[in-house]
């Protein structure tokens, strides 16, 4: 029992014994008129306090122990009381409608956004977040990452059409002018080897073989035989060496006829290339057989490991809050912000049905509480919350009675004099 209630009670003990104690006192002076009034006053007095004492103490027990009828009203009516009390909590002071229309005043957004901003300044907030993104950094697993990863990679790569690929190739090759670098660098190599010393011996050693192969009648074999008898392998050489050089020398420079001719070729070549079925095809298969035989996985899942410490290393890094976590996070609360309407909604709708759901829980959970005490627990759990203003009622009912015992009497003696 409290200490409030257990002063009350002794102030209600002692108001009794008081007037119980008057009464007696002034019983043998009852001659007198201020004696008699006294009397009166304590009698009154002792009756109020004894009619309250026991209506108090009958809601909770019987008084002395007797079994007088309709006393210890709470033990006996438990059920009705608890039925009562769950009914009082669920459907009057928490009631589904108070809690939602309460809800709807409440600006989740703006109370969220004000203590993250708060917390977003504090040392420990910004060391536990950047403790949380690093657990959660290593909690990648990067070897089970590798083969969604390696299926997503063979899977676009399958998927690429060759020959919109071979399109793009062309076209940019044209754009930064290849044809050109790639002519201007075969007749580089070519003239290079041309005036090595044995090209020339070489030129005109097969050019003798070819001419000594033609079969000719006439006029025809006549002048092959006079080149023959004219020339050797070595002038034929020379001969050939520099008509090739001749050649050569022609196609570097710039809007030759047939430089220009050569680079027309070439472009229209390129620019067909997609339209060269057998080529597509070709390229085709050859990119299937290469992803079938690829096996990356080893590669991968270093790549990954790299970037996952690489990842640890940035986060770690000092100027990582300021620069660039805490700018996203002001963007993200801002953009809280300006839809803190919509989502101050989603979140009383979510409420509102959670406890549209759950609301009869609220019930359940006090009758299973009551039923957890024992009827002495509970008498004592209510005498201890309430039994200080029950006792004052004792208090009351004494005084009370005094006054009214003595205002009675008064009358009573007017009534006797008249």
């Amino acid at each position: 029992m409290s200490t409030k209630t257990k002063s009350s009670k002794k102030i209600a003990r002692y108001s009794l014994i008081i007037m119980g104690v008057g009464y007696i006192a002034t019983m043998p002076f009852e001659g007198s008129l201020w004696s008699g009034l006294l009397h009166g006053g304590f009698e009154a007095g002792l009756v109020g306090g004894l009619a309250d004492w026991f209506a108090v103490t009958a809601l909770f027990r019987r008084p002395l122990g007797l079994p007088i009828p309709h006393t210890a009203l709470l033990p006996n009516n438990r059920k009705r009381m608890s039925n009562a009390l769950v009914s009082v909590v669920k459907n009057d002071w928490i009631s589904k409608e108070s809690i939602q229309e309460k809800v709807k005043h409440i600006p989740f957004t703006e109370k969220l956004i004000a203590i993250i901003a708060e917390q977003m300044q504090t040392d420990s907030f910004r060391k536990g977040l950047i403790q949380l993104i690093k657990k959660l950094i290593r909690y990648i697993d990067v070897e089970k990452l590798t083969p969604f990863i390696k299926k997503q990679i063979t899977s676009t790569l399958a998927n690429v059409e060759m020959r919109k690929f071979l399109q793009v190739i062309s076209s940019q090759l044209i754009n930064e002018q290849v044809d050109k670098k790639a002519l201007d660098h075969i007749l580089k190599k070519a003239e290079a080897w041309l005036r090595k010393e044995q090209t020339s011996h070489r030129l005109g050693t097969v050019s003798m073989n070819i001419i000594n192969k033609i079969e000719a009648d006439g006029m025809l074999q006549f002048v092959l035989k006079s080149i023959q008898g004219l020339l050797n392998e070595e002038k034929l050489g020379n001969i050939v060496q520099n008509l090739l050089l001749s050649v050569v020398n022609s196609l570097k420079h710039e809007g030759e006829a047939n430089r220009e001719a050569l680079l027309l070729y070439i472009r229209k070549e390129l620019q067909g290339i997609n339209d060269n079925k057998e080529l597509v095809e070709s390229i085709g298969k050859w990119k299937n057989q290469l992803l079938a035989k690829w096996e990356p996985d080893q590669t991968i899942t270093e790549s990954l490991q790299q970037i996952q410490e690489k990842a640890l290393v940035f986060v770690e890094d000092k100027d990582f809050m300021d620069t660039y976590l805490i700018p996203l996070m002001n963007r993200i609360l801002d953009n809280i912000q300006e839809n803190n309407t919509n989502i101050d909604h989603w979140i009383q709708k979510q409420i509102a049905v959670l406890v549209e759901n759950n609301h009869s829980q609220i019930g359940n959970l006090v009758q299973e509480n009551l039923d957890k005490l024992d009827n002495e627990t509970l008498v004592d759990m209510i005498e201890n919350n309430v039994g200080k203003e029950l006792q004052w009622i004792r208090v009351n009912g004494a005084v009370c009675g005094f006054v009214i015992g003595i205002f009675l009497t008064g009358v009573q003696a007017l009534f006797r004099l008249v």
